[in-house]
């Protein structure tokens, strides 16, 4: 079965793991180095355990640690080729990384994971989301992004468990005094990032009985409010008759618990459940 354990999101770095009884990936590496190994350890994983990172895209909030990590263990780098001209020639690396090219809306496999990538709007150069899964379970990724497409609805649908961005509240960033204008105009745009309603809309139309978790990324620490951003996702599951699924706000200092996501066969048909590794049960459930 597909694990998600997010180590962190938010503006000032993003990076999760992606796990199975084979295999260990990062996704994205946007914290320090020093950051990553002290949440992996304290999430039960080590450095040694990776198998590869796998790069949404080159911004620094989302490869940060990776120059260092790469020093400290030489694993794949899965990305397209255009993000690694760009890292590569920004980072600097003291060896060059193993890289793993793939091709933006192709899936390859590797070891017990089917990955495949798919095309996303945002301000990088190739910014990609992903479909993450093995035989039981199917995990859709969508980090930043300006705006949903109809590639995006198509390749998320049915996901067994999301996570999505939803970067800002509206109300909030308008109201927002340190921001610039063209900064907020920036973010808002259809290469920035996902507001709650644009999040909640997606929801809206993937959503479907089985699904088991929402986890949202990225919130904006001052422009996003973890209960306003769960509600929408909340109101819009409940509107898609997804009343089952949980909705988990990412942390953005610390490890947020790990999920498992099990599909569970039924002699009526297929249907979904998702059991939590926190004993109690508590993942900042709304």
């Amino acid at each position: 079965m597909v694990r998600l354990t997010i180590l962190g999101s938010g503006s000032s770095g993003n990076c999760a793991v992606i796990s199975t009884e084979r295999t260990t990936l990062l996704l994205d590496a946007g914290l320090s180095a020093k950051q990553i190994c002290l949440r992996l350890d304290a999430c039960g994983f080590s450095l040694d355990m990776l198998d590869g990172i796998l790069l949404t895209h080159e911004h620094q909030d989302h490869t940060g640690g990776i120059e260092v990590l790469s020093r400290k263990r030489q694993v794949p780098l899965f990305c397209t080729a255009l993000t690694q001209e760009t890292l590569a020639s920004s980072l600097g690396f003291r060896k060059p990384p193993s890289w793993r090219l793939m091709s933006t809306g192709s899936a390859f496999e590797f070891q017990d994971l089917r990955i495949e990538s798919f095309t996303v709007p945002h301000d990088a150069v190739d910014p990609v989301g992903f479909v993450i899964a093995d035989e039981e379970s199917r995990l859709g990724v969508l980090s930043d992004v300006g705006y949903v497409t109809n590639l995006i609805k198509d390749r998320l649908r049915n996901s067994d468990s999301l996570f999505i961005e939803a970067n800002y509240d509206t109300q909030l960033l308008e109201n927002d005094t340190k921001r610039p204008w063209a900064t907020k105009q920036r973010i808002s745009s259809r290469h920035g990032h996902l507001s709650n309603e644009q999040a909640a809309e997606l929801v809206r139309d993937i959503a479907h009985p089985g699904l088991s978790h929402v986890v949202l990324g990225h919130l904006s620490d001052d422009c996003n409010d973890p209960v306003v951003a769960a509600r929408y996702i909340r109101q819009a599951l409940d509107s898609s008759g997804a009343n089952d699924a949980r909705v988990i706000c990412a942390e953005r200092h610390k490890p947020t618990p790990t999920i498992e996501i099990v599909r569970r066969r039924s002699s009526a048909g297929v249907s979904f459940c998702v059991a939590s590794t926190d004993p109690a049960g508590q993942l900042a459930l709304f």
